[in-house]
């Protein structure tokens, strides 16, 4: 049976006491959150691969010291390890933040 999920619904739900994601669906290793950050992004490297796609706002994504704009409809990787977070975002940025695969990263 398929699941739909609104971003309008992933960012009216609270998030858990000290994450700024959203837990939204989880299946095996893949981990669907939703991620808006207010003000600064700080989040830290993960130990798996990590895709966004921008629902809506727009904003730049530094990974590994790379700065690149991006906006709703985008879609951006982050691998394992990596230092990444969104930069200078819009008030109304959110995006659907999955994780995915073994701890370390997918072998290229």
């Amino acid at each position: 049976m398929p699941h739909v999920f609104t971003a309008a619904h992933a960012a009216r739900l609270p998030s858990m006491s000290g994450r700024i994601s959203v837990d939204i669906f989880r299946h095996g290793s893949l981990d669907v959150r939703w991620y808006a950050p207010f003000g600064m992004d700080n989040q830290t490297p993960h130990d798996r691969d990590e895709v966004y796609v921008v629902a809506s706002g727009e904003g730049h994504f530094r990974c590994e010291g790379e700065l690149t704009p991006c906006r709703a409809g985008d879609l951006i990787f982050a691998p394992a390890g990596s230092e990444h977070r969104f930069e200078d975002f819009s008030a109304d940025f959110g995006a659907w933040m999955i994780l995915c695969g073994p701890k370390g990263g997918e072998a290229p």
